[in-house]
């Protein structure tokens, strides 16, 4: 499940037991939780109140129980949907998918937000330019967007494949030096020093991801 959600473009963080779960959402920001109700230590249901507290974050229930009095207790409780297992990943996917425009989400990404900045950086998306200081360089459409996708996601490491997924819209990669191209023409244009870069670093065996800016 992890693997698949990752390869939506997800972020995302696992743990296995209540007592994690909490320490998990109290030290980190989450657009979505999938909850599993039987979870050791404390209870999914503990946990889902104990959200509730203090935030409006969405939450899907994952549970093995599939009983109307479970689906409906952990919806009054606060979870804004239900899946029980077994579930196909697809279905997961578009539980999400279907939260996630209810709550106005891709609208929210697509249409308030219009640049974005990290470190010198600052990228506008309705002209595709971006600034380094007060210095406009001149990225390429694919440069911007491979650019874009690691601002937006600044904690991933995306591979080869992912990357090329993303901006070239298309699953099947049959050279992926395609991106590596990509990656050292973006690096001649924003590094100081392209052959030690600091803003797009090498994570030697899975992809690339973007420095600490």
């Amino acid at each position: 499940m992890n693997k698949h959600l990752t390869g939506e473009g997800f972020d995302v963080l696992t743990v296995n037991d209540g007592e994690k779960a909490l320490q998990a959402f109290y030290n980190n920001t989450f657009d979505l939780v999938l909850l599993d109700l039987m979870l050791p230590k404390v209870s999914g249901k503990e946990i889902l109140k104990r959200i509730r507290e203090s935030s409006s974050v969405p939450v899907l229930i994952v549970s093995a129980k599939d009983s109307e009095i479970d689906k409906i207790l952990g919806l009054e409780l606060g979870a804004d949907d239900y899946i029980a297992k077994p579930f196909s990943v697809l279905e997961l996917t578009a539980r999400i998918s279907a939260i996630f425009r209810r709550i106005g989400y891709y609208i929210k990404e697509e249409n308030s937000i219009k640049s974005i900045s990290r470190g010198p950086f600052t990228l506008n998306f309705d002209n595709y330019q971006i600034l380094k200081g007060e210095e406009n360089i001149g990225l390429t459409a694919k440069e911007f967007e491979i650019l874009k996708l690691f601002f937006q996601n600044p904690k991933k490491v995306f591979t080869k494949a992912q990357i090329f997924a993303s901006v070239w819209k298309d699953d099947f990669i049959n050279d992926d030096n395609t991106v590596t191209v990509q990656i050292r023409r973006l690096r001649e244009k924003i590094e100081e020093d392209p052959s030690n870069p600091t803003y797009i670093k090498t994570v030697w065996g899975i992809g690339y991801r973007l420095g600490d800016i």
